[in-house]
């Protein structure tokens, strides 16, 4: 984890981990010497991060959810596995359908504040990175960003490649000329190469659906 966050975060950098869940990433990040704001809605997993990060000045804890505007969002709650919370409703509606999430269930809720990534950046200044891992609501982040980060990674499920597809665009339309992937944790890059929007698109299209998920790396240059 550490190796592959390197290509992008040096120490002194502001990154930006958006479902931050139980702090992995955070660890990773901070291991590389950057500064992290950690955004994450779900309450529980709020007193965890504050239990593990809330003595290092170097972090700081969003309790938010991000989307394409503030206000407030109902937070569909996986009690019995809490990292796949989401805002989506077609998120869960495609789980329901799909091999191998049919024992999952989202039975609580949490009505959460819900903010842009271009709120954050007025909050705390442009981050070298952000890490976007929010259950199907990838897109809709993305359109609450309005100037392109250096960097940025976001999660796609195959069970909703159409919400990958939408981000993929969304960054093309920022200005993001060159992408990567990761299947699930495997922490490396697929092609070690940077690929056009339309090639990595391509790529994601193809793939079985026992791949199930991973993370589309995209950078400006």
């Amino acid at each position: 984890m550490d190796r592959l966050y390197g290509r992008f975060v040096r120490p002194g950098d502001l990154v930006f981990d958006i479902g931050a869940h139980v702090g992995d990433r955070v660890g990773a990040f901070r291991r590389l010497g950057a500064r992290v704001v950690a955004v994450e809605p779900q309450p529980a997993l709020v007193r965890t991060l504050g239990l593990i990060y809330g003595r290092d000045r170097n972090v700081i804890i969003e309790a938010t959810a991000i989307g394409r505007r503030k206000g407030t969002v109902a937070l569909k709650l996986n009690i019995d596995n809490p990292t796949i919370a989401t805002a989506s409703d077609d998120f869960v509606a495609a789980a329901a359908q799909a091999p191998g999430w049919q024992e999952q269930a989202w039975t609580g809720r949490a009505d959460v504040p819900i903010t842009t990534l271009d709120a954050l950046i007025g909050l705390h200044g442009m981050p070298a990175f952000a890490k976007i891992d929010v259950e199907g609501f990838e897109a809709e982040a993305l359109h609450g960003l309005s100037r392109p980060i250096a960097a940025l990674s976001f999660e796609f499920t195959t069970i909703q490649r159409d919400v990958a597809r939408a981000a993929i665009d969304r960054c093309a339309a920022l200005g993001y000329a060159s992408f990567d992937a990761a299947l699930g944790e495997s922490q490396a890059l697929v092609h070690g190469r940077w690929l056009a929007a339309s090639d990595i698109a391509r790529w994601l299209a193809a793939l079985p659906p026992e791949a199930n998920s991973g993370d589309i790396y995209a950078v400006l240059g």
